[in-house]
């Protein structure tokens, strides 16, 4: 029995589309190989291997011309994140309003309202832009969510973990995105997210603790509170109250390091040797809904004041 000509090293591990196979001059006949699986229209798969997110992405992407990557799965091939229960296999698709809305198996296809500059590219797919992604979510994630990826937005980036050096919006930048959108669904619960959003929180969790600590009548705690306000290479706590010597730390998955490790012991010894009330926080504080870490704190307030 003859064998299949070998495919393009680009396409031998990959999904791609006929249009891509074309490109690189493979034979129509090569399609129909038995090392190659129908993917569904126009697109092809090495059979037996497993597809992640991001290929499903960029090749639903590629097979549908003026099509973009957006909502919950822009979301999820960015640093945004989603909250567990919104993660899936469904590639989220979006085409201009004027356009016919996408419409294929495992694809929720979106028709919007575009305005230039809200879309990008993320390894060769095209994406909405994080500002955009925000806004389009705001429809679907819960308030609190939905200020939580805002916070992450507006935050400032560690250079030497993200190679970028500014955030992926400002808040006056938002509020014209909201502006450009005034007819958009969800569009009043961004705007109400924005106003509650601010910079300093690094993760979902921190955004959750702040907002816990506001609803029980807690101040609004400053956040990245370094112990000498004055000095950049002090240590600082994710957030906290200056003026009551009281500071909390949210220690996620990243501090399980030992490297981290090793910072986190550093920063813990020198808020507790300056006399602060230093609180840890953790996954079974998020759970519980940092009721306890609460309570603690207003006990340490009382005792400061």
């Amino acid at each position: 029995m003859a064998r299949s000509t070998p495919l393009p090293d680009s396409l031998h591990q990959s999904p791609f589309t006929v249009y891509e196979s074309r490109a690189l001059g493979v034979p129509a006949k090569r399609l129909r190989s038995k090392d190659l699986a129908d993917g569904g229209r126009l697109i092809y798969l090495p059979k037996g291997r497993e597809i992640d997110l991001r290929e499903r992405a960029r090749v639903l992407a590629a097979a549908t011309p003026g099509a973009w990557v957006s909502h919950q799965t822009a979301a999820e091939l960015t640093p945004l994140g989603l909250p567990p229960w919104m993660e899936g296999d469904i590639v989220h698709l979006s085409k201009p309003h004027e356009l016919p809305r996408v419409r294929r198996a495992g694809v929720v296809g979106h028709r919007v309202r575009m305005i230039p500059g809200e879309i990008g590219e993320c390894g060769g797919i095209p994406i909405s832009l994080p500002p955009r992604t925000w806004l389009d979510l705001a429809a679907v994630l819960p308030l609190r969510y939905l200020i939580a990826m805002g916070d992450q937005l507006i935050r400032v980036p560690r250079v030497e973990l993200e190679g970028r050096t500014t955030p992926y919006a400002y808040k006056e930048g938002l509020r014209l995105l909201i502006r450009q959108h005034p007819n958009m669904k969800g569009v009043e619960k961004a705007r109400l997210a924005l106003g509650e959003m601010r910079v300093g929180a690094d993760s979902y969790p921190e955004t959750f603790l702040r907002l816990a600590m506001l609803n029980a009548g807690l101040p609004e705690p400053e956040l990245q509170v370094r112990l000498d306000p004055y000095d950049h290479w002090s240590p600082a706590a994710d957030l906290g109250y200056r003026h009551f010597r009281i500071a909390l730390q949210y220690d996620g998955v990243h501090h399980l390091s030992r490297k981290q490790q090793s910072r986190d012991f550093r920063r813990d010894e020198a808020f507790i040797s300056a006399g602060w009330s230093y609180f840890k926080v953790n996954g079974d504080d998020l759970n519980d809904g940092f009721q306890d870490v609460i309570e603690r704190v207003k006990r340490a307030k009382r005792r400061s004041v």
